[in-house]
């Protein structure tokens, strides 16, 4: 076979179809968020302001938790020095699961190096806890969960996107007796939509299934403490496996499960991709926890406050000029585009024209055809970004051709 040959076959392909992903090279600069530096392929330099960053609340930038980073790393050093087993549990992993665990009110935590992981890691080591286990699983979840449950094998059921009636007919049509499942998230990334989690939670009881949430776009954004979309929906008991993430709302690094004191200790027993894997380092571990600490509070309450509004102002503003919102009431905001090349092309004029950074969100990670720019608006961005942005927008929509239309509800 000519290797060399398959690998430019491979990338022209996706050169062809407009779904070559490019890596912007950024600098956030300490207080500076969302503003920061973007370095060109020639060398130079131009400033940037970044409108699809996951840090929402700006707590990657938060003098309390980089207070508790530098503290840490004084203390300990750079990094743990093993996995959990052998030599990379520390005090800083441990008050990281207890907070976590007291956010969601659960019995316990257990924090992995990402999300991904600690949803690929669980999700496929659950059959090997209950034998015959049958996962029904939403059919917009993330590729962490997907890979999850294909990795674990056995029986799944794939239920149309937020179908309570297709779950409950897949639900039904199997043996009463097997064990089951209910794998669904509380918001969906690429629309900005809600699971249905109370009706979810009442199929699971009507059938004896576990439930499975995946919070990673709530955790620290919803909520009284910031425990997510189950929190402020008064669900958060009813849930048997939470699935967050460190690294958005709470601005560092690392994800994790929230769970009884059994589940939690199976998954930790069981898991490979918890087991064999380097632990986070403590400074890491320390950062997290000041953060889910702090959203916990007063502070987090009025970063929360101030997100939606911000979120608000920025849909009435695109909605105001005819751009085609996909508004399901979430923080979220996707503007459909629907083709790759205009995305693309929108995307790279609003970089190098008026410094906004937004990436394109191109297939495979949403279907042909439903292209689109997602914004992701914080606390931190003033007025002054805003009005920037929308008339950004304004001139690159009619400069490409694209029509305009109601938005999507």
């Amino acid at each position: 076979m000519d290797f060399e040959a398959a690998l430019d076959a491979s990338l022209q392909r996706l050169h062809d179809e407009g779904r070559y992903r490019t890596f912007i090279d950024i600098e956030r600069r300490q207080g500076q968020f969302p503003h920061a530096v973007w370095t060109k392929p020639d060398g130079s330099q131009k400033d940037i302001t970044v409108w699809c960053g996951n840090d929402y609340l700006g707590m990657g930038q938060h003098p309390v938790v980089l207070a508790a980073m530098h503290e840490a790393l004084e203390a300990t050093g750079a990094g743990s020095g093993g996995t959990r087993n052998i030599s990379g549990t520390t005090v800083y992993h441990k008050r990281l699961e207890a907070e976590i665990a007291d956010l969601h009110g659960k019995e316990g935590a257990l924090v992995f190096t990402s999300a991904y992981i600690a949803n690929d890691a669980t999700l496929s080591t659950l059959r090997a806890i209950f034998p015959g286990l049958i996962i029904y699983s939403d059919a917009l979840n993330h590729a962490s969960m997907i890979e999850g449950v294909r990795r674990g094998g056995g029986e799944k059921r794939i239920f149309r996107h937020n179908d309570v009636a297709h779950l409950r007919a897949l639900l039904a049509a199997d043996d009463p007796a097997a064990p089951k499942l209910i794998a669904f998230e509380s918001i969906y990334s690429m629309d900005g939509d809600f699971g249905p989690i109370a009706e979810i939670c009442d199929l699971a009881a009507e059938f004896g299934a576990l439930t499975y949430i995946d919070e990673v776009h709530a955790v620290g954004m919803y909520g009284p403490r910031g425990a997510g979309v189950a929190e402020r929906d008064g669900q958060m008991g009813r849930i048997d496996i939470i699935n967050g993430t460190l690294a958005k709302a709470y601005g560092v690094f690392g994800g994790y499960i929230a769970a009884s004191a059994k589940m939690v200790d199976a998954v930790r027993s069981y898991a490979p991709g918890f087991i064999f894997t380097t632990s986070l380092p403590p400074a890491v571990a320390a950062g997290a926890a000041a953060s889910v600490r702090f959203l916990k509070g007063e502070g987090g309450q009025a970063l929360r406050a101030r997100h939606q509004t911000q979120a608000s102002i920025l849909k009435l503003r695109l909605k105001g000029m005819g751009l085609p919102i996909i508004d399901h009431g979430s923080h979220i905001v996707p503007v459909h585009v629907g083709n790759p090349h205009h995305c693309k092309l929108i995307s790279d004029m609003l970089l190098e024209n008026h410094g906004i950074y937004v990436q394109p969100i191109n297939f495979p990670t949403v279907p042909r055809g439903t292209e689109r720019l997602r914004f992701t608006p914080s606390p931190v961005h003033g007025p002054k970004d805003v009005e920037a942005l929308v008339h950004a927008m304004d001139a690159l929509w009619s400069h490409c051709a694209l029509n305009r239309a109601e938005a999507v509800a």
